[in-house]
């Protein structure tokens, strides 16, 4: 599949969570159907018009090949039914009213993220678990904090 023909999910490469569950979602992508780019990429403002950085940093975001854009949980439900692992959690969150207690729940997890990935141990997680490489991605570290 080439890059134009793949989703783009653009991500926070400064949290180490948002960088653990990227570098899982490299693994679980066995069709190869999403690119993933980091926050501090500049190509990841381009791809979604409107899109500001404040907003970006606030949630996962996934642009599909048409150009529409998702958010949240809604993101996930859409690249989840794309990858074969994923399709039960993304099936789920297709019964009536689930995605809005997903999308709140997420916000909370959102929020938090900084703190929930000190109380996890997310960077350890990450130093164990190598982003698969993939043609037109770069490795990504976060930031120390």
């Amino acid at each position: 599949m080439t890059e134009q023909k793949k989703h783009s999910i653009l991500y926070d490469d400064e949290c180490w969570m948002c960088t653990f569950q990227m570098r899982l979602l490299t693994w679980l992508d066995w069709c190869d159907v999403a690119r993933l780019v980091p926050a501090s990429d500049p190509e990841c403002l381009k791809l979604a018009p409107g899109l500001t950085r404040e907003g970006l940093m606030e949630a996962i975001h996934c642009v599909s090949t048409g150009g529409e854009v998702l958010r949240g949980a809604r993101a996930l439900r859409f690249i989840g039914l794309r990858m074969p692992l994923l399709v039960p959690m993304a099936l789920v969150l297709w019964v009536p009213g689930i995605i809005w207690i997903a999308e709140a729940i997420y916000a909370g997890v959102s929020r938090n993220r900084h703190l929930i990935s000190k109380v996890f141990g997310c960077k350890g997680a990450c130093d164990i678990l190598p982003q698969r490489q993939r043609k037109g991605e770069t490795t990504t570290k976060p930031a120390e904090k």
